[in-house]
């Protein structure tokens, strides 16, 4: 199965973009140094001239494929999150079982992939770059005419898949989507509060305290539904 989804190329809204970067040697280049650089310099200390030099091109060549970094960063998580929505259809494929899917669904949250290898982007690298990055592409005055657009339907379409088996579990439970919105915004703070905000956390909140807590949080929450 990770072979199969090693291949897979994550179809992104085409309004983020002004020309498909994967339809040219060039245009992969861009996407694939340009996570690299913004996981290791972050979005304020990222730019176009820097990425131009990385990959021996121009800036005006970037532009013709990105109208500005904010656009790249949006293109970025938007493939991460379409990579999850496909971590979740291929992880629960087997399991008929709600409550077994929802663990797997809340796994992904806390954690990251499951299917960590991918011949087009890094996903670990995008995961980095989700947890550090990725609230400054969405809290901007942009933010209502993006929506309108249609950029943010990757990560709506993963969250809606993981609130049909909150409502599967309980079709009582008013709101499955706050709930897997809020566990989502939560786990990537929690992520980047426990690396550099520790005084935010606890200092045994690793990787598995991490998945507890969400997933008790999660079916407790629904569970306790009145």
């Amino acid at each position: 199965m990770e072979a199969i989804l090693s291949k897979m190329k994550v179809e992104v809204n085409p309004n983020l973009y002004q020309k498909e970067p994967f339809s040219s040697s060039l245009g992969v280049s861009i996407v694939q140094e340009s996570a690299r650089l913004i996981q290791e310099l972050g979005l304020e200390n990222f730019t176009f001239k820097k990425l131009s030099q990385e990959i021996g091109s121009t800036e005006a060549a970037i532009y013709r494929y990105f109208e500005n970094k904010h656009k790249l960063l949006l293109y970025l998580t938007a493939w991460y999150w379409g990579w999850m929505e496909h971590n979740l259809v291929f992880g629960t494929a087997n399991l008929n079982d709600p409550a077994e899917r929802l663990s797997v669904a809340i796994r992904l949250l806390s954690d990251g992939p499951i299917f960590q290898k991918n011949d087009y982007l890094n996903p670990v690298s995008l995961r980095e770059i989700v947890i550090n990055e990725s609230l400054k592409g969405f809290l901007t005055k942009e933010v209502d005419n993006e929506h309108e657009a249609g950029v943010f339907a990757q990560v709506y379409k993963f969250g809606e898949r993981i609130a049909d088996i909150i409502s599967e579990l309980n079709p009582d439970y008013k709101f499955p989507k706050t709930l897997v919105y809020t566990v989502l915004e939560s786990s990537l703070l929690q992520n980047f509060n426990s690396k550099h905000l520790p005084g935010m956390t606890e200092n045994s909140f690793n990787k598995l305290e991490r998945y507890k807590f969400f997933h008790q949080l999660v079916v407790k929450t629904i569970q306790n539904d009145n």
